[in-house]
């Protein structure tokens, strides 16, 4: 049997911005096969940053869809920008597919060309 853990779920506010047709706290889950995924890519990143999966699902200070493989993206600074990206599997749920670190400039881009939106956390503060 596969472990999958439930990480987190999408907030009214990120379906809002990004125009998803899902209905609020759709969960979010992390596998077995995700994890190894994070720890084999960015290992720095998933020691450092994994157990703070649900906060950065919960309080992103941008989100966006990858328009190459319309994954979910949600990023958080830390210090650092780290980015989550989502996507949906055959099964139909949502799972924690990579996790990495993008520079300020990068996100600046990004923002610049409409592939994140800010998102606006105060009412989870």
């Amino acid at each position: 049997m596969i472990n999958v853990d439930k990480i987190g779920e999408f907030s009214p506010e990120v379906i809002e911005t990004l125009n998803l047709d899902i209905p609020a706290g759709t969960a979010i889950y992390i596998g077995e096969s995700n994890i190894e995924h994070m720890k084999n890519r960015h290992k720095r990143e998933f020691d450092k940053y994994y157990s703070r999966l649900p906060r950065i699902i919960s309080e992103p200070d941008y989100v966006g869809i990858n328009p190459k493989d319309e994954s979910i993206e949600f990023v958080k600074q830390f210090g650092k920008h780290i980015k989550l990206a989502i996507r949906i599997a055959n099964d139909g749920e949502y799972y924690a597919r990579s996790l990495y670190m993008i520079t300020s400039k990068r996100v600046e881009n990004f923002i610049k060309d409409g592939k994140l939106l800010p998102i606006d956390n105060s009412e989870n503060s």
